[in-house]
């Protein structure tokens, strides 16, 4: 499993042949330095709808002709606009040509906006996406919640991408336990010095890391680390 950091949280993934983009936050992300033209996918994966998240999610799907991924309210307004929508629900699993997706709860807002106003889009989402029998969990926006365990213990975590920058989501510290209880063995930092109130020091945490054993990645937008 191949997978590019795109910056906040998009992730770019390929295996054998299959590729996914989560949370395609490019044209208005600082730190992409990515254009959604650049983008060819199987499938577009979201953990919710909020603009740092949805992003560029419309333009990609149509132009690649493929499915969005995501809870199924937040589908339905995918479908509305016009391109190939997958709902799905938290605790539910598919699998799909070359990868399979599975929703897990997170602890967050999930609204997408409409002009000036912002909608309910269902619940938030983690997702474990697994590729070539290689499983990464996105933890998308949440707090740390004592089921990150639970998940752990029943799924074998090749990679998690987890949100450090605080304020909106888990800070370093929590995103330290979070890895610990999902007994990860690596793990990509996301969420964090896109704005303001979420900067953080990403080296501090890869330290936090290495003294519980776990690898940490710290990476800059299109570098890319191969699991």
């Amino acid at each position: 499993m191949k997978i590019t950091y795109f910056g906040h949280s998009c992730l770019y993934v390929e295996q054998d042949g299959k590729r996914v983009i989560i949370d395609p936050f490019l044209s208005g992300n600082p730190q992409s330095g990515v254009s959604p033209q650049e983008i060819e996918v199987d499938a577009v994966l979201l953990t919710h709808g909020h603009d740092d998240h949805f992003g560029d999610t419309i333009e990609i799907a149509k132009r690649n002709g493929c499915p969005v991924v995501a809870v199924f309210e937040l589908a339905m307004y995918c479908a509305k606009e016009g391109v190939q929508a997958h709902g799905m629900n938290i605790g539910g699993a598919y699998n799909f040509d070359g990868f399979r997706v599975k929703f897990t709860q997170a602890f967050h807002g999930n609204s997408y906006r409409v002009g000036d106003q912002y909608l309910y889009a269902g619940q938030p989402a983690g997702i474990l996406l697994t590729m070539g029998g290689t499983t990464l969990y996105h933890a998308g926006d949440t707090s740390l919640f004592s089921d990150m365990k639970m998940i752990g213990d029943m799924n074998d975590i090749a990679v998690a991408a987890l949100p450090i920058g605080d304020n909106f989501t888990m800070g370093p510290e929590d995103a330290a336990v979070a890895a610990q209880w999902l007994n990860a063995k690596r793990v990509i930092p996301v969420h964090y010095d896109t704005f303001p109130p979420i900067r953080q020091d990403a080296q501090r945490f890869a330290s936090m890391l290495e003294e519980r054993g776990i690898v940490c990645h710290v990476l800059k937008s299109k570098e890319s680390v191969t699991i």
